[in-house]
């Protein structure tokens, strides 16, 4: 064995050197074609053992995690200088950049938009962190809904790389640290579970509610505030300060950045989520825990609730909230951020103040509506509220949805029906996927009736010599009133989904903590999931079928027919797998498996959950 396999091995969390292959043992491993090679370099890309990989990285990173929450920040740095030598952890992160993540094809200043196998390996053994940042490519992408543009940052293929590296060592120390009640970039958290915390906070009582967002969070934090704040050691902290000085480049001219972070690199919001770490803290800290009003001890602590930079402060006070929202200005002025006061403001959600009652939040409208005694909620106590609490997805949101499903049938002249289905279901199944945690039934049931008439006046157009009628029984058939190509695809219904409350992650969990069975319980059961999908993967025991492993949060999740036939979704023909896993099927090389080798308490090891494409965002299609 060579002394750089010893040194990988070393890296990997080994205490003898010896590459993973070798201490697995010579019987298992003689089934593969990679039972002789010692060293890295010798690797094909698919003979690489990735479950062997991920189970060693997560362990190290578990390590990060309970030693960060003991607060034993020289184990934390010391583990994170070997994650960041390990070979395995290199490979997983270019693994990402490269095959995973949706933007793997977008080039940065140096043009690389994709890689082949033997390219990614040499990606891997020239990933060192000592080498000089690049600047980040600049494009303009179209806010939606609105004539905004927004700023995106493309850094080149090795800078995301070393990004990924540095993102799996800091992220298992500051999972730990992070509030409860942050969910925006966060491995096992989504929208979903911000809105249902929001109804926790006010559903047994009327609350004045802070609506803010933070003007331009990414493009105005303080670079020296915030490598304050992360407290790393000096040759991480060089790093990425490099990455935030490395200025944009945009067309040929080369702009310094002397403040924010990028959108668009692998490690910003990481960044922006440990620059906002303390918020809810700081609140919390002003105001004490009860307080006697009209002889009763009630609490008196307001409620934070942030996804990303945009977030929520509940309170049944009007005095407090306005306090909360100037202790969140001279908190947020060290950062070099302000609130945006075109969308900050303040109202109540029971009964109509200076604003309109209730506030729209990450797509959804929350308010509470005064009903009699038989629609009335109850508190604990039995005792009847007098109110009723309704979160359902925004009109703003509805029309966009609407909007789009429009421009694309107008625009589709020319498409036959089955081609014309095809490109609306997965933007519908998306879309109501999205919604189905709240009260949406009514509001699927009118953009159903909406797209039928869209529909109508695009049949009647495609035959302006046949009748109404005639058109009708041409597009559309029984059972269900269906448009749909006879012995074909038919066009799916918002009204077809069904709605599933969704259960709020607890507290400060982390995939990182070591509660397998927690999120094991978890799996399968997200909103932006379709129901096939989390039945395959249920089936398969929370498993990739390809390489073995369970699904992590955050994992991209794809289909697999095995037939080849896309059209044949039969539950035997269907096989859930990782994106990098199915992207080595069909280049016709199987992914390595362990076969019959498995750590003894290997059930108790890999806390992962699955996520699929369209988790968190409702702009996503669900196909």
């Amino acid at each position: 064995m060579g002394p750089q396999a010893k040194a990988d091995g070393k890296a990997a969390g080994y205490a003898d050197g010896a590459p993973a292959e070798s201490r697995i043992g010579s019987s298992a491993m003689s089934q593969t074609s990679v039972s002789n090679r010692d060293h890295p370099g010798m690797y094909d890309w698919q003979e690489i053992p990735w479950p062997q990989a991920e189970r060693k990285l997560h362990k190290l990173q578990r390590r990060i995690y309970r030693a960060s929450q003991r607060n034993d920040c020289k184990t934390v740095h010391a583990l994170q200088r070997l994650l960041l030598r390990s070979w395995y952890a290199k490979l997983l992160a270019v693994r990402r950049v490269t095959q995973d993540n949706q933007g793997k094809k977008t080039p940065g200043i140096d043009g690389i938009a994709s890689l082949e196998p033997t390219e990614r390996l040499d990606l891997v053994h020239s990933l060192h962190l000592d080498a000089r940042p690049q600047p980040i490519r600049r494009v303009w992408i179209p806010k939606p809904g609105s004539d905004e543009q927004r700023p995106l940052g493309i850094p080149t293929l090795h800078d995301r790389a070393a990004q990924a590296l540095v993102t799996l060592a800091l992220e298992p120390e500051w999972e730990a640290r992070f509030e409860p009640n942050s969910y925006g970039f966060r491995p096992g958290r989504s929208c979903h579970d911000a809105i249902e915390a929001i109804h926790q906070s006010i559903k047994q009582r009327s609350k004045y509610i802070l609506d803010a967002d933070i003007a331009k969070c990414f493009d105005r934090i303080c670079h020296q505030a915030l490598l304050d704040k992360l407290h790393t050691f000096g040759r991480l902290r060089r790093l990425i300060g490099g990455w935030l000085k490395a200025g944009v480049m945009e067309g040929k001219e080369l702009f310094p950045t002397t403040e924010g972070t990028c959108q668009g690199g692998v490690i910003s919001p990481l960044l922006a989520n440990v620059a906002l770490h303390g918020m809810e803290t700081a609140i919390r800290d002003a105001f004490p825990e009860k307080k006697v009003v009209n002889g009763r001890r009630v609490d008196w602590k307001p409620n934070l609730i942030r996804y990303a930079d945009d977030f929520v402060i509940c309170h049944a006070d009007r005095q407090v909230i306005q306090q909360c929202q100037q202790l969140i200005q001279e908190w947020l002025r060290p950062l070099g951020l302000e609130l945006k006061p075109s969308k900050t403001r303040l109202c109540h959600t029971l009964h109509a103040q200076q604003d309109p009652v209730g506030f729209d939040f990450l797509g959804f409208t929350v308010r509470q509506f005064p009903v009699g005694k038989y629609h009335t909620g109850t508190n604990s106590r039995g005792t009847p509220l007098g109110f009723k609490t309704n979160i359902k997805p925004s009109k703003r949101k509805v029309q966009l949805h609407l909007h789009r499903l429009a421009d694309l049938i107008r625009h589709g002249g020319n498409l036959t029906q089955e081609d014309l289905i095809r490109r609306l279901n997965p933007i519908i199944r998306g879309w109501s996927n999205y919604y189905r945690t709240v009260v949406s039934a009514q509001t699927f049931g009118h953009c159903d009736h909406q797209l039928y008439q869209v529909l109508r006046r695009w049949g009647n157009r495609r035959h302006p010599n046949k009748g109404r009628h005639w058109v009708v029984q041409k597009y559309w058939h029984l059972p269900g009133w269906t448009f749909a190509v006879p012995e074909g695809p038919s066009l799916r219904k918002h009204q077809q989904t069904r709605i599933v409350r969704h259960v709020k992650v607890q507290g400060s969990r982390s995939p990182y903590d070591g509660d397998w069975g927690y999120w094991a319980g978890r799996m399968g059961r997200y909103p932006g999931m379709r129901p096939w999908v989390a039945r395959c993967i249920q089936r398969q025991g929370g498993r990739c079928s390809e390489c073995g492993l369970f699904f992590r949060p955050g994992d991209l999740v794809e289909v697999h027919h095995r037939d080849r036939d896309r059209d044949n979704n039969h539950t035997k023909n269907l096989a859930a797998m990782h994106r990098h896993c199915h992207d080595g099927v069909h280049r016709g090389k199987e992914v390595i498996t362990e076969g019959s080798i498995h750590d003894k308490d290997d059930s108790a090891e890999e806390p992962y959950e699955c996520e699929s494409l369209t988790y968190g965002s409702e702009d996503q299609p669900g196909g």
